[in-house]
């Protein structure tokens, strides 16, 4: 599968972005899905998953309650919803793809597909 990442920008602290991550190929809905970001200096982060075949999402603490994820498998697109953005969050933020068990879906070599990336800056 390939993955293109999008949606990504300059925003104030407090504001919302939306990002959106398209996948080509087939069998999407078997595929958990996930968000990483990086920010400069710094290793690649969990952000966010939506597990395979309708399961359940899982955030990171520091964004549960203000970041969304959801995923529309007739569209092969997974979003992620980000409000009340702090300066903190700024990094460039990448989706991830995997159909396998997910032993541990919140560590990054666990998928095995990834987007180029889409940065996001927020301002204080």
């Amino acid at each position: 599968v390939q993955l293109q990442a999008s949606g990504g920008g300059l925003v104030q602290a407090g504001g919302s972005l939306r990002l959106s991550c398209a996948a080509s190929g087939r069998d999407f809905s078997t595929y958990s899905m996930a968000w990483f970001r990086q920010a400069p200096g710094k290793e690649r982060e969990f952000v966010a998953t939506v597990r395979r075949n309708g399961g359940r999402t899982y955030y990171d603490d520091s964004v549960q309650g203000r970041f969304t994820m959801s995923r529309d498998n007739a569209k092969n697109t997974v979003y992620l919803q980000m409000n009340s953005l702090k300066p903190e969050d700024t990094a460039v933020y990448y989706c991830a793809a995997d159909q396998g068990s997910m032993i541990a879906p919140r560590v990054a070599r666990s998928y095995d597909f990834w987007g180029q990336g889409t940065q996001v800056t927020v301002s204080s």
